[in-house]
């Protein structure tokens, strides 16, 4: 079930009525949440981020599913990017001011997985939005173009079943 849902987010996000870099910047928004540990300040900013921006919001939800394992898997990085910056002499007086500012410590930038992940998130930010911009276009171009010539495809699209399921949630395939 869950494996279905997620193949439907992922056609659902990739046919959607976004352009390409719209879908991209929801991939990239929505990485930060699969990347970095979920309960952070700077995620509930950044969902707001998402939410007020016109990004598409099935590209932020297909971000965070396809980067939680991208993210599990590095945490050994991240933590290590983390203790540099956290143990850095140089920088030792920005994270005691930071961290007696009012705000700053629900961030939990104290802690080396998040501090890390987030610094990642920040570098990889316009890599991953030019990457999926490009993949998604092309998926667009290309194998859309494929699947829509099919048989199968033109008769599930064609069905009284799909008709009222588009009508129902307003998805299009």
């Amino acid at each position: 079930m869950l494996l279905l849902k997620l193949l439907q987010q992922l056609i659902k996000a990739l046919n959607s009525e976004g352009t390409p870099g719209q879908v991209a910047a929801g991939i990239a928004l929505g990485s930060v949440f699969g990347l970095t540990p979920l309960l952070n300040l700077h995620n509930l900013v950044l969902f707001g981020v998402a939410l007020i921006l016109n990004v598409s919001l099935a590209g932020v939800f297909l971000g965070w599913t396809v980067f939680v394992a991208v993210g599990f898997a590095l945490d050994p990085l991240f933590d290590a990017v983390g203790s540099k910056l956290l143990l850095a002499p140089g920088l030792k007086g920005l994270w005691t001011a930071l961290y007696n500012a009012p705000v700053v410590p629900f961030t939990n930038f104290n802690n080396t997985v998040v501090l890390g992940s987030f610094v990642c998130w920040v570098v990889l930010f316009l890599p991953i939005f030019f990457l999926a911009r490009w993949a998604v276009a092309r998926y667009r171009e290309h194998i859309y173009e494929r699947l829509r010539k099919l048989r199968f495809f033109q008769a599930v699209t064609a069905s009284g079943w799909y008709s009222t399921y588009k009508s129902l949630t307003g998805w299009k395939l």
